[in-house]
C-alpha cells in the first residue's frame, strides 16, 4: 500500500474524530478506537501495535496496559470521566 498523502490523512483524521467525538466507554470502544486510529496514517495496528501488554508497574505488581508499540507509544485507555492516577502506574513501568 503506498503511504497516504498529508491531504488524505488530514480527511480521514477529520472523519475519525468526528466519528468519535462522542465515544464514552472503554469496555464498548477501545479496540475499534485505535484500529481506526492507526488506519488515520494508512497502517494496520497489528502490524505495529499489541493490546494488552504485560508489564510490571512502580510497586512491582503486574498490569496490562491497553495499547503498546515499543519503542513509540504506550496507551493506558480510560473511559470519560474515570481517574487516570492507575493508568500512570501502569505507564510508568520498568
Amino acid at each position: 500500500m503506498p503511504p497516504l498523502s498529508l491531504n488524505e490523512i488530514k480527511h480521514l483524521s477529520i472523519k475519525f474524530s468526528n466519528d468519535w467525538v462522542a465515544a464514552s466507554r472503554e469496555d464498548a470502544d477501545a479496540k475499534t478506537f485505535w484500529d481506526e486510529f492507526f488506519g488515520v496514517f494508512g497502517v494496520r495496528r497489528r502490524d505495529l501495535a499489541s493490546f494488552e501488554a504485560p508489564v510490571k508497574n512502580l510497586s512491582g505488581d503486574h498490569n496490562y496496559i491497553d495499547l503498546f508499540w515499543k519503542g513509540t507509544l504506550l496507551v493506558e485507555h480510560k473511559s470519560r470521566g474515570k481517574s487516570l492516577e492507575k493508568a500512570e502506574s501502569q505507564a510508568f513501568y520498568r
